[in-house]
């Protein structure tokens, strides 16, 4: 049960329900309580009177004596009919109040899990997959829901059936009561052992779910490749084989489960065998009536469902146990990246940058990345960040974003670590264009507005015929509302890095980033998005990170990165007069054109 106190924070904000709820079950067990009362009545009524019946056989007064009998018997069987009927209605109460609480509850337990996943920084996210994340946000949390529910709701049921029969059995006989009772000790005995085998199985089945989800997601994501690399058939026997071992596990589980219900029906039926021996040798002795044997059967036919539902409750809770386990793993991990206690609110920064001495090791992967990287850009001024890939060009920009915090030196903004501000509200500042355009299953316009609180449609607009895709996306089938599918799937990379490019403008950032963001777009197209960068980022502090060199482009600062420390350093003429890594590949670019020309 520790894993599941977790959940008590929740008891309490909801313990209206439960207390109200476990009064109702109360209330709908006190009235089943009653129903063997009245039973008994009646049988003993019968068998009082039956030989007084028999005695006036051949009179009129028999007859009398039958509908005295009968009338009284319907009273009985109408007082027992009502009683059900109020049992009924306080069962649906405990219903409306238990349950009701154990879906508050999975609501609120799922909210908190997305917003932790939301906060966690993206070593977390390198580390785990998304499969994985996903079992445990919706498999795990409907296990757990079980047991907030069900388990709880039966459970409170359980011992307030168990006390209220096992007193009314006591009034009755403190002996037959025993001999009733004795199986159940083997019952628990026999529980306890099956739960521990529940729990590791529970266990060990939902950790092949998140690998079958994983591998799902893979599959879907992935769909084009597999396609175009004749991979189904290899991928569905890889999915199959994952299944099997999912299928063997729940048979394992079931197999075990099996053996509740049957372990159940045993021990009840010894019960009542048990009850009817002693029972009918307590009746000869005149210790009970008839009636109580009736009333003594109906009580352990009452305790069949409870005893029963401890075998299933307790698999609930062992398998609720293994999955908020699973959770709790995830709640526990705090976030590398997190706001400082006085952390500064960013109103508006003029975009001053300084890198001194940074060095960045990968905390997931230990690669360091950085190795003592400064540089430094005023407000306005545009540099550019040229390298072979995997040199670390992409890591200044996740660094700037604070998607990591730098090993060593500093990083400083407007002449303050970043570390000093607001994580959302220095990010808001900063447009960041990624090489990979991830697009939302949403409308085009929706993208594009994407972080910007103010844009409305004809901002949107706007903003697309800067980044050159207004065109084209007049020509979709339904323009700007058109819903670009799963990561932007119904468009081409270049519209989708153009999008991207449209959606990071339009938050009019003090700062803007763009990482290779031009890679899929013609050389007409291109031309047109630089001709409005040149202009609109006039006054934007701008860090273009690319594979190119973009002559059209006046940078006052470039860069080149060499297995993550800046190699070259300067203005484009002074990097051309060093005939260094750069001007090769200005070399090099121009060949390429050459070519293409001719």
């Amino acid at each position: 049960m520790k894993y599941l106190f977790y959940l008590n924070k929740y008891f309490v904000k909801y313990r209206w329900h439960l207390l109200i709820g476990t009064v109702f079950v109360f209330c709908q067990n006190y009235f089943r309580i009653l129903q063997p009362r009245m039973v008994r009545h009646a049988l003993d009524l019968v068998v009082e009177n039956i030989g007084l019946y028999r005695m006036y056989e051949g009179f009129d007064s028999q007859a009398e004596l039958y509908a005295s009998l009968a009338g009284i018997l319907l009273f009985f069987g109408l007082v027992v009919l009502i009683l059900a009927l109020i049992m009924g209605v306080f069962m649906y109460f405990m219903r409306q109040t238990i349950i009701v609480m154990s879906r508050l509850i999975e609501y609120d337990l799922r909210n908190e899990i997305f917003t932790h996943y939301e906060k966690l920084d993206l070593a977390f996210y390198k580390k785990n997959n998304t499969g994985d994340l996903m079992a445990r946000i919706t498999e795990d949390v409907s296990k757990v829901r079980m047991y907030l529910g069900p388990a709880i709701m039966y459970g409170i049921n359980l011992v307030g059936l168990f006390a209220m029969v096992i007193y009314a059995m006591l009034s009755v006989s403190p002996e037959l009561t025993f001999y009733a009772l004795l199986p159940l000790p083997f019952l628990s005995i026999s529980i306890y052992y099956v739960s521990n085998i529940i729990n590791k199985k529970s266990t060990a089945i939902q950790q092949q779910l998140s690998v079958l989800n994983s591998a799902s997601q893979e599959v879907y994501s992935g769909i084009r490749v597999i396609k175009s690399y004749v991979q189904e058939m290899p991928m569905a026997r890889f999915f199959m084989s994952e299944s099997d071992r999912y299928k063997d596990k729940t048979m394992e589980l079931a197999r075990v489960q099996a053996l509740f219900h049957p372990l159940m029906l045993l021990l009840i039926g010894m019960s009542t065998i048990v009850t009817v021996y002693i029972g009918g040798l307590q009746v000869i002795k005149g210790n009970i009536t008839p009636g109580n044997i009736a009333e003594f059967v109906i009580y352990v036919s009452m305790l069949t469902w409870p005893v029963t539902a401890i075998g299933w409750v307790a698999s609930i809770v062992q398998q609720a146990a293994a999955s908020q386990k699973r959770i709790n793993e995830f709640l526990e991990t705090k976030p590398d990246i997190e706001n400082a206690e006085n952390a500064l609110s960013v109103e508006k920064i003029s975009g001053k940058i300084v890198f001194d001495n940074v060095r960045f090791i990968y905390p997931d992967t230990g690669i360091e990345a950085l190795k003592n990287v400064s540089f430094d850009l005023q407000p306005g001024e545009r540099m550019a960040i040229i390298g072979r890939t995997g040199t670390g060009k992409t890591t200044i920009a996740d660094l700037l974003l604070r998607m990591y915090n730098i090993t060593e030196g500093e990083i400083l903004i407007d002449n303050k670590n970043i570390q000093q501000y607001d994580l959302s509200s220095l990010r808001k500042k900063i447009g960041y264009v990624p090489q990979d355009s991830f697009l939302f299953s949403d409308t085009v316009a929706a993208n594009i507005a994407f972080g910007a609180d103010d844009a409305d449609l004809d901002k949107v607009k706007e903003f697309s015929k800067y980044s050159a895709v207004y065109q084209e996306i007049m020509g979709l089938s339904k323009g700007f509302d058109t819903v670009v599918g799963e990561r932007g799937v119904m468009l081409s990379g270049g519209q989708k890095q153009r999008i991207s490019i449209a959606r990071a403008l339009i938050k009019e950032p003090e700062i803007i980033i763009l990482d290779d963001c031009l890679s899929a777009v013609d050389a007409a197209t291109e031309q047109t998005i630089l001709g409005y960068l040149n202009g609109a980022l006039a006054d934007k502090t701008t860090i273009i990170i690319t594979h190119r060199i973009y002559s059209s482009l006046q940078f006052d600062k470039i860069i080149v990165l060499e297995d993550g420390r800046i190699s070259e350093a300067g203005t484009h003429e002074e990097l051309l007069a060093s005939k260094g890594f750069y001007f090769e590949m200005l070399e090099k670019q121009k060949s390429e054109t050459e070519e293409i020309k001719a």
